[in-house]
């Protein structure tokens, strides 16, 4: 198969952790064509999807690149957009230039109009039996009035990654306006807030959802002492662990969503027995869960993605086949 892998700067990956590169390998191992692009190099020229990329090979030392060339997209067997948030314009942008590309023959994984409409915060208010008591505003009043009912929350902006301005926020804290001013640009720019989560200290659990079906180990990832967010970025420690009961019914309550959404690769972060975010742009995690256990995310990746370019070329053909059918007779 061809790959294309729409990712950020390669020189910015760390080649020992990142999953992107990760299931590049695997994908490489099973003797299959790579490609990368960034997230700039699709574009269109009049209406047609058009993008450059750079044939991609594992070299003994780190990789090496072809000269750039120019492709439709459609040519490729899959098209895998792993950029990175911030979900800012640009991000935006990208997933309407994917849908043309789509609607232009292009199998693009994840569905650029699902991760468009699937904010990675305010998803989980599509399953309001899992996810922990909530607002979303940009009044800082109404933030106030729920950090007075509960006593203890978390407020994050909606487009964050990382644990990037993630701040937990108690009653007795002197610096609660100016936190509220910051973070929701003195009420220009909705936030959410939930309410706090001691489980968070056992970890902030990363489980993996590859085509509706749950990895059967989840990434907790503990925080440093001191530290409220579990983050890998932040310091926290990544510990596999079999999913719980709980961990389970929601990675499969929520996977049959995620793939009649066409989101094949997401990431759910859950405390405790609580959904708290839903990761559809560039989810992680396989490395260390591969690291520590006998599960093979990668592997697991891949296979479901043979497999559902497999059905897909199957449906476009018996698509074809009556649409022909249709067309002969009518002729006769």
């Amino acid at each position: 198969m061809k790959l294309l892998f729409i990712l950020d700067p390669l020189a910015s990956l760390k080649s020992k952790k990142d999953t992107s590169l990760t299931i590049m390998r695997e994908a490489n191992q099973r003797g299959h064509e790579l490609f990368v692009s960034m997230q700039h190099d699709l574009f269109l020229r009049s209406d047609q999807a058009r993008i450059k990329t750079k044939k991609f090979s594992f070299t003994a030392q780190h990789y090496a690149l072809d000269d750039e060339a120019e492709y439709s997209p459609a040519v490729f067997d899959a098209i895998i957009m792993r950029k990175d948030p911030p979900f800012d314009n640009e991000y935006l942008y990208s997933t309407y230039l994917l849908e043309i590309a789509v609607n232009q023959g292009a199998k693009v994984y994840n569905n650029p109009i699902a991760i468009r409409s699937w904010n990675e915060k305010l998803s989980v208010t599509r399953f309001p039996q899992f996810a922990p008591e909530f607002l979303v505003s940009a009044n800082n009043v109404l933030i106030r009035d729920f950090l007075n009912t509960h006593q203890d929350i978390v407020v994050k902006p909606l487009d964050g990654m990382g644990g990037h301005s993630i701040f937990r926020l108690r009653l007795n804290d002197p610096n609660i306006s100016v936190i509220l001013e910051t973070i929701t640009q003195h009420g220009t720019r909705t936030i959410m807030a939930q309410r706090y989560l001691p489980a968070i200290l056992q970890g902030d659990k990363r489980i993996i959802v590859i085509d509706g079906e749950p990895l059967p180990y989840a990434l907790a990832r503990i925080p440093l002492a001191g530290e409220t967010r579990g983050n890998l970025a932040a310091g926290g420690t990544g510990v596999a662990q079999p999913l719980s009961a709980r961990d389970h019914e929601i990675a499969i309550t929520v996977g049959k969503t995620l793939k009649q959404e066409g989101l094949f690769l997401v990431g759910l972060d859950v405390i405790g027995e609580h959904l708290t975010e839903i990761n559809v742009t560039s989810p992680t995690g396989m490395v260390e869960i591969a690291a520590q256990t006998n599960c093979k995310p990668a592997g697991v990746f891949m296979d479901a993605l043979a497999s559902n370019i497999k059905v897909a070329l199957e449906r476009h053909s018996a698509t074809a086949t009556v649409a022909l059918m249709q067309h002969s007779e009518i002729k006769v």
